[in-house]
């Protein structure tokens, strides 16, 4: 079986590579791609992805049985409906109903109409009317972008002045781009953050492994919100019964409620939830994986993944099977200046992969046949170990082993779970609250 992923970063770069390892799928194609996808055998095919027409063209001259969407843009784009259109089979969501990511006033209604926990929240378009509401309410507060913005677009203010600065930067300056300058203002939720994510096919819904993103640049979760600079699976210090809550309360509810709304889900829901004392709350819905907690959770999987989304494909049942021993942890290793301005074409010196330790390409090209940057996020380090100690160790004996100047990661990526307070809930959550 020969399939397409659509994409070029480390969370295409880990869809690809487990494809690839099944006993299902011969030969995987990546497009855009990049340099460092090669290593491990992936076709690159430098078309971008958001040439609808030269992918179907793609798919049809090389005989791909089916396409997987990464990115959020070319699902946004409508590139599900144009395949569909042509008669070719893909996985993600049609381009109605990305808006439960791209539009975060969307997916509050969806929340609000079908029960689902989240904080309260106000949309404004007058920047005005959003800066009243902000010097009369409570801190911290959140202010959001109400459409893409590549994971950056969400601003935990702890006082009135970040708020109001934070409004001013996506409503006035135009931040995201001038059509993205309607902002959701929410409520702040206190507790414990992870990445529920699961693949869905109308009102099914096959949840996988939870893990935990680490958004701050900075050691201590401090500094700027970036796309992630590293991630962990699974969360043992959240109880299994919040994860529980959170599928039937919250994952179930929105495939559900999209159906209902005539605009059904089918691909990668993911779900950023936060453990309250009053049980899961909703902080967002993305409409793909995570990055980069696809590059830890890809290898949790045991299964096959490319007969599991074609078992999906052909709505029959998926054999899914998740490990259910040891830890997988990821570090992003970034250029100095990230996510502000940065330089490119930065030489790399790699840690050396084997059984425990695996590399995953983002922000990479080549030149004179070696991999220097081309991106903010460079690449990831991933190692799975029996405990969070014995991967950290594995991989910062890695990374401090080599020298890459103009490069930084954080050195604290798991903390939460080396020490954690064990989070429970014995919260029914019999009613929507806001």
């Amino acid at each position: 079986m020969k399939v397409l992923v659509i994409g070029g970063g480390g969370r295409e770069h880990a869809v690809a590579k487990k494809l690839l390892s099944g006993e299902s799928v011969d030969s995987v194609y990546c497009a855009p791609g990049n340099a460092g996808m090669k290593r491990d055998g992936i076709t690159v095919v430098s078309i971008a992805q958001d040439n609808h027409d030269a992918l179907i063209d793609l798919v049809k001259s090389e005989g791909i049985d089916w396409t997987f969407v990464g990115p959020e843009i070319p699902l946004f784009n409508g590139i599900v409906d144009d395949f569909q259109a042509a008669g070719l089979a893909i996985y993600g969501p049609t381009q109605a109903a990305t808006q439960i990511e791209a539009s975060k006033e969307f997916a509050k209604e969806l929340m609000m109409k079908n029960d689902i926990p989240t904080g309260s929240y106000r949309s404004f378009d007058k920047y005005e009317e959003a800066c009243r509401y902000v010097e009369e309410g409570p801190v911290p507060t959140v202010i959001k972008a109400d459409g893409l913005a590549a994971g950056k677009g969400v601003v935990v203010a702890e006082t009135k002045e970040e708020a109001l600065a934070a409004l001013k930067d996506m409503m006035c300056d135009e931040k995201f781009g001038s059509e993205n300058t309607r902002v959701v203002i929410e409520e702040y939720l206190s507790g414990e953050e992870f990445s529920l994510m699961a693949f869905v096919s109308g009102e099914k819904v096959y949840p996988m492994v939870i893990s935990q993103d680490h958004k701050r640049l900075l050691e201590g979760d401090k500094g700027l919100n970036t796309g992630g600079m590293g991630a962990y699976a699974p969360v043992a210090h959240i109880d299994e019964s919040i994860i529980d809550q959170a599928v039937e309360r919250i994952l179930k509810p929105a495939a559900k409620g999209m159906v209902k709304n005539g605009t059904p889900f089918t691909g990668i829901l993911y779900a950023g939830v936060m453990a309250t004392n009053d049980g899961p709350k909703t902080i967002e819905f993305n409409a793909r994986f995570g990055d980069p907690e696809t590059q830890v959770l890809m290898n949790r999987l045991e299964s096959d993944l490319g007969k599991a989304i074609l078992a999906i494909l052909n709505n029959e049942e998926p054999d899914l099977e998740w490990k259910t021993e040891g830890v997988s942890l990821g570090v992003v290793v970034a250029a100095a200046g990230y996510p502000a301005s940065y330089k490119k074409q930065l030489p790399l010196n790699l840690p050396e992969e084997n059984e425990t330790l695996q590399l995953y390409f983002a922000g990479v090209t080549e030149k004179e046949g070696e991999l220097v940057s081309d991106g903010g996020r460079i690449y990831l380090v991933e190692a799975s170990a029996d405990t969070i100690e014995e991967a950290q160790e594995v991989i910062y004996t890695a990374l401090d082993s080599v020298n890459n100047p103009g490069c930084v990661y954080r050195k604290d990526i798991g903390h939460q779970a080396v020490k954690p307070q064990q989070i429970k809930s014995t919260a029914i959550l019999n009613q929507h609250t806001l």
